[in-house]
């Protein structure tokens, strides 16, 4: 029994695919108890149904389709009682239903079901039957139990059961949710287009060639023509985008395809005795398998765009020209990873949404959809790419949400939303010059996070007061190599001169965690606890000194740099960081330029830090709470990670206290704060900053407006009164709830999320679409 519960555990931890750990998991079982059926049921989103996910014993095709009812099946009971349910004989049972005979007249007799229980909730059932009235042994009920409970975590990955519920046909009224990661934010209904089919790299064979230098022109023709599309993208890009960041995003492609070596390698191959493609393929898979044995999740990413570059030049190869595509008017693109240049295919004005399986917030697509206003959801999974074009749905960028096949009544709502919304943004934007006061007197300084130039020209087009988080990484994710000081320079003076007076706060190179550089990888069992932020530069002080001497010189004649050092976890580390500093200083005054001193602050984002913010203000002039770090810090989630990113909540009581802790503690030494994290742009958690007494909010430029509207119609003491309530509560739904009736009372209702009118209106779109199974 251990040996089979060990090869359980096995499948659950090392197969990607959640169909085919689902099926693994049934075939052991049912091979292990010698059972005639064993199947998997998950709740739907309802939780009125329970849905057939797996089985062995069973019609295949009934999977995704049969749904026993909660109130009408064993099924259903077992997960109501929340406890085993064995019987000898299960066809005396009253809620014992029709169920698809085995073979001729033969029923099942003896039933065995065990609840698969997530934080005390049956998320769906395991069960086992057989024809024989048999009865099952207590080694054997205790074996069961144990595999439930392997499998909690992978069946609470909703994408499991909102994969089958895409697929079901017998339902096509019914709305449907996916979950996935938040990547670029907004709301947008369209129409689903996967990307033009690609060549296949992994198809093409090795071919000897007739006449190897017609194979070498052949390729040279194939990159010329490639390059010439890339250059047609940037200038339908240039539209839309400053010529600065389309230069810096398709920077890594155009770099590959006009390096020598790469250029090389392909012709090397072609005279060694190989075709064009072919030559092509061994010289892409070269390059990919370099960033494919990485852990980094951003280094992968880049295996991808190179892959992604290989496709374009084979279809070149393999057909020259290429006719233009319609897209529909209202497209959004679908793919297992979008690249950059797959968005640059599609009309602006025409793209409104971006899903995909794969991808994260730092890889150049999301990147990208955040510069252009695109909401965009990543890492959805095993969404059935092929099965979905044409489709309509909702993207949800803010929450990482999208509804599927929205029914009417949904649908309805949504378009709703987004007309109300755009009719409140254009009242909000004629008060952007007006202060973010509340209405007993207190002012708060809003300002807008940025990491690429046109972040810029949106954060003044809506009202900021200055760049709260000037994210310095983007300028090394988008390089080939460490940007020179005079690179850098460029870009730091190109932001500063673009804000001032207004005040720029600019954090040094922070990179670790879900973000990484392809040139420098740095692999570790725990990125997030790992070599990151001020722990990386300072061991490697020439990269610190160099950025920082590129942010003073920008400064000369604006004045408007304050530098802020990230993941600090002990006052030594800022010491050794001014230290460098005033070395940067120092070397250009030695140069003979007049150098000001700029403000310098700390990123609260670990929790030592919160606990050493005496010893911190004496050392620094401002604080800024990195509450999305902090929060995953003291959750102790990874909000990457699909089994526990619920429990991922910057509203949780906890995360609440500690931040009021810092703004008391900041404000008795004299400190300003702020905070610049997903928290600063969630209308809800504005409401408690206020009470706290934060100076100053950071957040995407887009929540400028509605943050404002939050600001304005709450007084400090309001605000002080719902926070105690708040510090009350013992979970982060109460204390939402609290939020969510303040914001609807004081008129704020397009604060209240999509997923919120998901489920207002979910019970009506399914009531009438519950499919009893047999």
């Amino acid at each position: 029994m251990l040996e089979a519960l060990r090869q359980i555990a096995e499948e659950l931890n090392q197969t990607l695919n959640p169909h085919q750990m689902l099926d693994r998991v049934v075939s052991i079982v049912q091979g292990h108890l010698a059972v005639d059926v064993c199947s998997i049921y998950r709740a739907d989103v309802t939780g009125d149904n329970y849905v057939l996910m797996a089985t062995g014993g069973l019609d295949p095709s009934l999977v995704g389709r049969m749904r026993l009812p909660r109130d009408d099946s064993l099924i259903g009971y077992v997960a109501k009682q929340g406890k085993t349910l064995v019987l000898r004989d299960a066809s005396a049972h009253p809620r014992n239903c029709e169920f698809p005979p085995l073979r001729g007249d033969q029923h099942y007799h003896a039933f065995m079901g065990v609840p698969i229980m997530r934080r005390r909730t049956a998320l769906g059932v395991l069960a086992v039957r057989d024809i024989t009235q048999r009865q099952f042994t207590r080694d054997e009920e205790n074996w069961l139990i144990a595999v439930a409970a392997e499998l909690a975590g992978a069946l609470e990955d909703e994408a499991i059961t909102a994969i089958e519920s895409v697929l079901d046909t017998a339902s096509p009224h019914s709305s449907r949710i996916l979950r996935g990661i938040a990547a670029a934010p907004g709301l947008a209904v369209g129409e689903v287009v996967l990307p033009a089919p690609e060549a296949d790299l992994d198809a093409v064979p090795d071919r000897e060639p007739s006449d190897v230098l017609a194979e070498e022109n052949r390729f040279r023709t194939a990159v010329t023509q490639v390059q010439a599309d890339l250059r047609s993208h940037g200038a339908q890009l240039a539209i839309a985008l400053p010529a600065t960041d389309v230069h810096v995003l398709f920077n890594a492609y155009t770099l590959l395809l006009g390096d020598s070596h790469f250029f090389e390698d392909v012709r090397r191959r072609i005279h060694a005795g190989n075709w064009a493609p072919g030559a092509l393929r061994a010289t892409i898979e070269e390059y990919a398998r370099v960033f494919d044995a990485m852990e980094d999740a951003y280094l992968r990413v880049r295996a991808e765009d190179i892959r992604g570059l290989g496709r374009r030049i084979l279809l070149r190869l393999q057909v020259g020209s290429l006719k233009p595509r319609e897209y529909p008017k209202h497209c959004v693109l679908a793919g297992e990873e979008i690249s950059i240049t797959r968005i640059a295919d599609v009309p602006t004005e025409q793209l409104v949404g971006i899903i995909c399986n794969q991808g994260s917030r730092y890889s150049h697509a999301t990147i990208l959809a955040r510069t252009l206003g695109i909401p965009a959801v990543v890492g959805l999974r095993d969404l059935p790419l092929k099965q979905m074009e044409g489709r309509t749905v909702v993207v949800d960028g803010e929450q990482g949400n999208v509804f599927v096949e929205p029914s009417p009544t949904l649908l309805q709502q949504f378009q709703q939303t987004l007309h109300r919304t755009q009719d409140h943004i254009t009242e909000l934007k004629a008060q952007r010059d007006l202060p973010a006061i509340t209405p007993d007197g207190q002012r708060i300084s809003l300002q807008a996070n940025a990491g690429l130039p046109a972040d810029i020209e949106r954060a003044l087009a809506w009202g900021a007061e200055g760049i709260g988080l000037y994210r310095t990484e983007y300028g090394f994710v988008m390089s080939e190599g460490f940007p020179s000081e005079d690179s850098q320079f460029e870009l730091y003076r190109e932001v500063l001169t673009g804000l001032a007076p207004k005040p720029v706060t600019m954090r040094t190179l922070d990179i670790g965690g879900d973000k990484g550089l392809p040139y420098f990888p740095v692999m570790e069992a725990n990125p997030y606890l790992g070599w990151r932020g001020i722990r990386l530069t300072l061991d490697t002080p020439g990269i610190l000194v160099n950025q920082l001497r590129a942010m003073l010189r920008a400064n000369a004649g604006c004045d408007n740099l304050r530098i802020l050092f990230p993941m600090v976890s002990t006052a030594r580390q800022i010491d050794e960081a001014c230290a460098l500093l005033e070395r940067a200083r120092e070397d250009l005054r030695q140069g003979g330029q007049t150098v000001a001193k700029p403000a310098v602050g700390v990123m609260i984002e670990v929790p030592s830090a919160v606990y050493q913010i005496r010893a911190l203000a004496r050392r620094v002039d401002f604080f800024a709470i990195g509450s999305n770090d902090l929060t995953q810090y003291i959750l102790a989630v990874d909000r990457g990670n699909a089994r526990v990113a619920k429990l991922y909540d910057s509203l949780h009581p906890a995360v609440i206290a500690v931040i009021a802790a810092i703004a008391r503690t900041a404000r008795r030494y004299g400190k300003p704060v702020g905070v610049c994290g997903e928290m600063a742009g969630d209308p809800a958690a504005v409401i408690l900053l206020l009470g706290m007494g934060i100076d100053e909010i950071s957040m995407t430029a887009v929540n400028l407006a509605r943050t404002k509207a939050v600001i304005r119609s709450f007084t400090q003491s309001q605000s002080r009164r719902l926070l105690l309530k708040a510090l009350r509560m013992e979970e982060a739904d109460q204390v939402r709830a609290l939020l969510n009736d303040a914001l609807a009372k004081a008129g704020l209702d397009d604060a209240i999320t999509t997923t919120q009118i998901f489920q207002s209106t979910l019970s009506e779109d399914t009531g009438s679409n519950q499919t009893a199974g047999a």
